[in-house]
């Protein structure tokens, strides 16, 4: 089996594969202080309850926005795992062009997403990642990765809208009844979703004027079904894009 970790400022995302299919999935908070050992026993306490071993882990495939989570992990990794990991970043045969100033900035969430994109449907595509930021990345019609856009991503908006104005309440992140609110709660929740509903098509549009190849729209990332159920340019949601892509750069490097 192999295990594949994806570590973002926010959450966590781990999966387990046996061969091209997902076992199982969990999203933890990132904690920053996290050592390896406790990593190693939340991982077994979470394949316990999923009838699954540690022992049977053959491969180990991290990407990590975080510096310090990825320290811990390939602790994790050597100590309890029988290895280090693979981790994404520069060395990892990805094959696919970074058409990038410098590719070395591309943060390893993005290039994973892109691959995956690529090797599953192999079209020019547009990714849009719902995390800590909102990501959008484009791929051309030969698999090459071409640049993108980065925003601040749908939670960040919401709490520093909570806690820099201090009549407003934290709410919580669901489709309004319409897009003219009713009460306060609700203007909120407008702005949000139907606002970031917004934020995605102009972007993709802006992004169509620009190059000269169709595009498939591909959501990912932690609210991308409340997004993308609003959009009038989603085409694709791919809540396992990430994993698929690190099992994909396992598979390439191992």
């Amino acid at each position: 089996m192999l295990l594949v970790i994806d570590v973002g400022n926010t959450q966590t995302v781990l999966g387990v594969f046996d061969g091209e299919e997902i076992r199982e999935r969990w999203r933890i908070a990132t904690d920053r202080r996290r050592t390896g050992d406790e990593y190693g026993v939340l991982l077994e306490g979470l394949f316990r309850l999923a009838g699954l071993s540690l022992a049977d882990v053959d491969g180990t495939a991290v990407s990590s926005v975080v510096p310090p989570a990825l320290e811990a992990i390939t602790r994790l990794g050597e100590r309890h795992l029988g290895g280090s990991p693979l981790v994404v970043g520069p060395g990892v045969r990805t094959g696919m062009p970074i058409l990038y100033q410098n590719p070395r900035e591309v943060g390893a969430d993005r290039i994973v997403n892109a691959v995956a994109a690529w090797e599953l449907y192999k079209s020019a595509a547009i990714v849009v990642d719902f995390g800590t930021a909102t990501t959008f990345d484009v791929l051309s019609p030969d698999g090459e990765y071409l640049g993108g856009a980065i925003t601040p991503g749908v939670r960040i908006a919401t709490e520093a809208l909570f806690q820099r104005a201090s009549k407003l309440p934290r709410i919580e992140l669901v489709r309004p009844p319409s897009v003219l609110g009713k009460n306060t709660v609700e203007s909120m929740q407008s702005g949000v979703v139907f606002g970031y509903v917004s934020l995605v098509d102009g972007m993709v549009a802006r992004f169509r004027e620009e190059i000269d190849f169709p595009v498939r729209v591909v959501a990912t990332g932690g609210v991308a079904g409340l997004i993308a159920a609003e959009s009038r340019t989603i085409e694709t949601l791919e809540p396992d894009l990430t994993l698929h892509g690190l099992r994909i750069l396992w598979v390439r490097n191992r």
